[in-house]
């Protein structure tokens, strides 16, 4: 290995793993493992020296031991195939932050470095020292210094004055004091790194995306100038869509490996590969992965039932040679359709996919028609008008014979038992 090699830091850059996730009641173990083993094999064929896990390794804060066995299998194999290999990793939102530090001292051993709360002092201050970690290459040599800062909840961050965005603000003073407090002790041609799971203003979203899990409905979007230019590269976590930050490429997210909802069924898996020399980045790629289970939605937009029908007429029957892909079906119905799961259900029961939902649709309103359409207060007072107004405005038509029969059958056994509680009461 030449000289100029050796100068040469690599590293790989992921995120939001969500391991033990369910899709839709489906176990994703497979998928998971599928990724884990492609990714340590990214590991060993590119050499690399550091792996960054920018958060949210886990679905929920509570994983399954079946889960828990599948992340560290990962870190044992990983490492043992890789000697040498540095691996820091954050805790995200959907991780326990002292579940996931609970195995550190034998982890620190493999070279393994978890950070999932922030620690603090006796005094109660923020212990920065613990959030900064010396990058080493697989020889032991330090080429640079990270700050592995977890997700930061109210609270966790540098106290100040009162200010509009003090959560913003907050965790600027984080980051401002990590890299002062490395500024003092690294050398000219060494690099910093910086890793977080958050959101920061302007990155691109999923649009109806439970799995981002957003606080204050966003207003927690921190600037761009969170992080200072002295900064070599930022990694990030926490938003599935991988991207740069405002087309700064020293700003990433890595995005998720797996889809994490049909929202994203159109995104570039994958992971993140720097080189990185003399504390430049002189090569920057993302490596992209192919989730083994594909999203498929059918039709492509909402149309008719007895179309849809017809659509999933065609698919291929079952087979064990391929993993049968998630299916979305999308209906455009102009009124209620009780047996519409089960309808769906027995047209897809021989089918090579595994449904997830149905998604009924019904023709949009016109804007006037929208504006209209607030329940006036007379309304709220008298139940079949709420319901009539209700019903027309998403079906645009008016409240059928029976289901009117229906309603008012029940709206008459309400009242009956609300007579008799407050005649029990008034005695």
């Amino acid at each position: 290995m030449s000289e100029q090699t050796k100068k040469i830091m690599k590293i790989i850059h992921t995120a939001d793993w969500h391991i033990g996730q369910t899709f839709f009641g489906y176990e994703r173990i497979e998928e998971h493992q599928f990724f884990l083993d492609w990714l340590t094999a990214q590991i060993t064929a590119l050499e690399a020296d550091i792996l960054l896990v920018c958060g949210d390794i886990f679905d929920v804060a509570n994983p399954s031991a079946q889960a828990q066995r599948q992340f560290y299998r990962f870190l044992k194999q990983a490492t043992t195939r890789n000697p040498g290999l540095q691996i820091i990793i954050i805790a995200g939102n959907h991780d326990s932050a002292t579940r996931l530090e609970t195995p550190v001292p034998l982890l620190e051993e493999m070279n393994i470095y978890i950070r999932g709360v922030v620690p603090r002092k006796n005094t109660g201050e923020i212990d920065m020292e613990r959030l900064i970690i010396e990058l080493k290459d697989r020889n032991g040599k330090r080429e640079g210094w990270c700050m592995a800062v977890p997700y930061l909840r109210q609270g966790d961050y540098p106290p100040g004055d009162a200010e509009e965005n003090p959560y913003g603000k907050g965790v600027k003073r984080m980051y401002d004091a990590l890299l002062a407090a490395i500024e003092q002790r690294r050398q000219a041609d060494e690099a910093i790194v910086a890793m977080g799971h958050l959101q920061t203003c302007g990155c691109w979203l999923s649009e109806n995306d439970p799995s981002e899990r957003l606080i204050i409905g966003g207003l927690e979007g921190l600037p761009e100038d969170t992080f200072s230019p002295e900064i070599t590269y930022t990694a990030l976590g926490h938003i599935h869509r991988e991207q740069w930050v405002n087309k700064q490429k020293a700003i990433r997210y890595a995005g998720s490996p797996l889809p994490m909802s049909f929202a994203e069924e159109n995104y570039r898996h994958g992971v993140i590969f720097l080189e990185i020399s003399a504390g430049k980045i002189i090569r920057q790629k993302k490596i992209p992965f192919c989730p083994p289970t594909p999203l498929l939605r059918i039709p492509r937009h909402p149309e008719p039932l007895s179309d849809v029908l017809l659509y999933l007429a065609q698919l291929p029957e079952e087979t064990e040679h391929e993993a049968a892909p998630y299916l979305e079906v999308c209906v455009l119905l102009t009124g209620p359709e009780p047996a519409l799961r089960n309808r769906i259900e027995e047209a897809v029961q021989h089918k090579n996919v595994r449904l997830t939902r149905v998604v009924p649709f019904y023709p949009e309103t016109t804007s006037a028609e929208s504006s209209a359409g607030f329940i006036s207060a007379e309304e709220l007072m008298d139940p079949w008008k709420m319901l009539q107004t209700v019903y027309e405005k998403k079906y645009r038509q008016t409240v059928p014979d029976y289901l009117a029969r229906l309603f008012r059958t029940a709206l008459e056994e309400s009242y009956s038992k609300l007579e008799d509680t407050h005649e029990n009461t008034t005695h």
